[in-house]
């Protein structure tokens, strides 16, 4: 939600305001806890409110929702605003699988997300930054869902970027 929060509220921002717009911005999320945060979002709105209202106002509605990743520890924050790897991941999937209109089995089509995943792999040049330290507290974090859900077959997709990464280290 709040990649979606920051990319509808730069939208509505002028081309030459867009550097500092974006910076006032993410000193909200980027804040050390919500506290922070709140007092952050006060400046932003203090400073940009009679300019672009409209994605101010949508920061007070949502900020609520948008300050619940301040429960994790602060790398985990990080992953959770910054989504670009699973994005560009999904799009190749969804590049690769696009040509096949229906698959004959879920196999099938389990097998051609990993042939995209792999193929992924290959462009990966760097590794997130403690990487190991963030797994762990993902795994403790969601400890009920790590076993219900990411070691299913649901969650396969997920696994083997997990486990590659993993491997890596």
């Amino acid at each position: 939600m709040l990649v979606h929060q920051i990319r509808n509220s730069v939208k509505f921002v002028n081309y030459k305001d867009i550097k500092e717009f974006t910076i006032d911005m993410k000193n909200i999320y980027q804040a050390n806890n919500i506290d922070e945060a709140s007092r952050f979002l006060e400046v932003f709105e203090n400073k940009w409110n009679s300019k672009y209202s409209y994605a101010i106002k949508s920061w007070r509605d949502n900020f609520n929702e948008l300050v619940t990743f301040f429960n994790f520890p602060s790398e985990i924050r990080k992953l959770i605003y910054t989504t670009n790897v699973i994005e560009n991941l999904n799009r190749n999937i969804r590049k690769i699988s696009k040509n096949k209109i229906s698959f004959p089995t879920e196999e099938s089509l389990m097998k051609v997300a990993y042939f995209a995943i792999q193929n992924q792999f290959k462009k990966w040049d760097k590794i997130t930054q403690n990487w190991g330290q963030i797994l762990n507290q993902l795994k403790i974090a969601f400890e009920e869902e790590w076993k219900t859900n990411i070691l299913n077959k649901s969650g396969l997709a997920l696994y083997l970027i997990i486990e590659y990464v993993c491997f890596l280290l």
